[in-house]
């Protein structure tokens, strides 16, 4: 316990936007600790009213996607526009040893070195939905620390990553043409709770590849209910490594906001959200016992 500072020192320095006071914060929260937990449940009791301002973007896409890369400079594209952004990376943990390489935040150098960004990997623990058992947590606490555009990238492990879109408001995914995606546009899954359909590595020998596999998805999609009467998914195409078709991914997810404000559904699915982490948490004191 002596390794922390006091629950309300902690919570103003996190406040205050000191990006090592939120690292420790982080820590606490993640800690299994019982002493650790008692300590993390009162960082958050007083942290909740600095919460909730923020815009919660989940990516996923399958391995090789490029979603660190995307990330990174995407996130540098959000900066420029004057946001402050949060980068939660879930690396997959070995089923042997437990560990986890975690070398996501090593992808994202530009936006690792930016003052308006932080970026915190965190193993897996083999925790289903393909993030980690804190997320949830680490998202608020970010919030509270006032960045304004949260994004989670989840493993990335195919169609069992459905948890993330339970706690974001908008959810991405990535794909890539010419590699046995376009099957993926067929089947229930991530593609279902899907808001948008990005075509990644939209660049040099795949151009053509990506318009047409964009092209495609559309018709794919109409065979899938979507997650709201008020917004149909559409796709569209980009490259992280050009940071091509970001303001068309950038108006994408302010009209998404835009529509789900308007109708109600954005408080209504922030409710639902809260709701799916009491039960989470339910869920995990029962395993800790």
């Amino acid at each position: 316990m002596a390794d922390f500072p006091l629950p309300a020192e902690l919570a103003q320095a996190v406040v205050a936007g000191e990006r090592s006071a939120l690292a420790r914060a982080m820590t606490l929260v993640e800690s299994t600790l019982p002493e650790h937990q008692l300590l993390a449940q009162e960082l958050l009791a007083l942290l909740m009213p600095h919460t909730g301002k923020s815009q919660r973007i989940g990516v996923t896409g399958v391995p090789g996607v490029g979603k660190s890369t995307f990330l990174d400079s995407y996130g540098m594209y959000l900066i420029e526009r004057g946001h402050r952004v949060a980068v939660l990376a879930i690396d997959p943990s070995s089923s042997i040893t437990g560990g986890s390489i975690l070398g996501d935040k090593a992808r994202m150098n530009d936006l690792a070195l930016s003052d308006q960004a932080f970026v915190r990997p965190s193993p897996s623990s083999n925790n289903l939905g393909g993030v980690a058992r804190r997320t949830r947590e680490n998202i608020l606490l970010c919030e509270a620390a006032g960045y304004d555009m949260v994004l989670i990238e989840t493993v990335g492990v195919g169609q069992s990553e459905t948890v993330v879109a339970d706690m974001v408001d908008f959810f991405l995914v990535l794909m890539l043409a010419g590699a046995g995606d376009e099957l993926q546009g067929i089947k229930k899954g991530i593609v279902e709770l899907a808001d948008l359909i990005a075509i990644n590595k939209t660049d040099g020998d795949n151009l053509n590849r990506a318009k047409a596999a964009a092209n495609d998805y559309p018709s794919a999609l109409h065979y899938l209910t979507p997650t709201s009467e008020k917004w149909r998914p559409s796709t569209i195409c980009i490259s992280a490594l050009e940071s091509a078709g970001y303001e068309d991914l950038y108006s994408q997810i302010a009209e998404h906001a835009a529509v789900m404000h308007a109708c109600g559904e954005w408080s209504s699915k922030r409710q639902q959200q809260n709701t799916k982490w009491m039960w989470s948490l339910i869920k995990n004191r029962l395993l800790d016992d």
